[in-house]
Formats: structure tokens, sequence, C-alpha cells
């Protein structure tokens, strides 16, 4: 007679975790907004893996079209500073100012992107041994 051979964790048996309405919309939540499933989140979760959320994806998203706008805008500003009429009433130092301005607003907002994309480290690896931070090595 032969046993069946499970292939995926649905052929398993499931872990039942007791907790308040509180706990369990906490939980909910926190699934919804990394886009898993309840039981996906919390076998991530329990298994030391990193969890990212989408919301940081939707915000990176956004501000790179910011950062695309800045980038037009800079664009314009230095193709007007190059023609030999300049606009009147502004003088071509404010607009340099703007042009440093953005500038350094673009540098900010790749900083921000780059601290959201990049994963949190975690305490345990995914192997369950010691993060080299962990070691302190």
């Amino acid at each position: 007679m032969k046993t069946k051979d499970p292939k995926n964790r649905k052929d398993y048996q499931p872990i039942k975790v007791y907790c308040f309405p509180d706990e369990k919309q906490t939980i909910e939540q926190q699934a919804c907004s990394t886009g898993l499933s309840k039981s996906s989140y919390l076998l991530r979760v329990g298994m030391g893996y990193p969890i990212r959320s989408i919301v940081d994806h939707h915000q990176v998203e956004a501000l790179a079209k910011i950062n695309g706008d800045l980038g037009r805008l800079g664009g314009l500003l230095k193709l007007w500073l190059s023609q030999d009429t300049p606009m009147a009433g502004i003088e071509a130092r404010t607009v340099r100012e703007s042009l440093k301005k953005i500038d350094t607003t673009q540098d900010e907002m790749l900083a921000l992107m780059q601290r959201v994309i990049r994963p949190q480290a975690d305490p345990i690896t995914s192997s369950g041994t010691r993060s080299p931070k962990e070691r302190g090595t």
C-alpha cells in the first residue's frame, strides 16, 4: 500500500492561533499591506523571512514620478538659461537658485527611495542563522 506523498503545504495540518479580535484585525491589516494572505504572512513572519510592504513600493513610485517632474522642470529652466533673451522680471540668479533646490530635492528623494527599497536587516536569516550584524562581525 502506497502512502500519499504531500506536494504542497495544504496537504499538511494547519497551525491554529488563538488571538483577541483586535490582534486578528492587526494581523489581517498587516497581511493586506504586504499583499499576502494571512497564512502566508504568518508563515513568513514565523520563519523570520523579511516582509516587504506594498505601500512602500507605491510610495517609491510616487517619488519617482515627482523626481521625473523635477527633472523636466530643471531641463526647461536650463533651456531658458541657455537662451540669449531671459524672461523679463526674473533674474538669472533666481533661476540658478531654483535649479540648485531642484538638484538638492532630487538627491534627497533618491536617498529616501533607496532607504525604502533596501530590505530591512533581519536578526535571523532564512537559514535560521544569526546575521553578521547580530554576531558582531
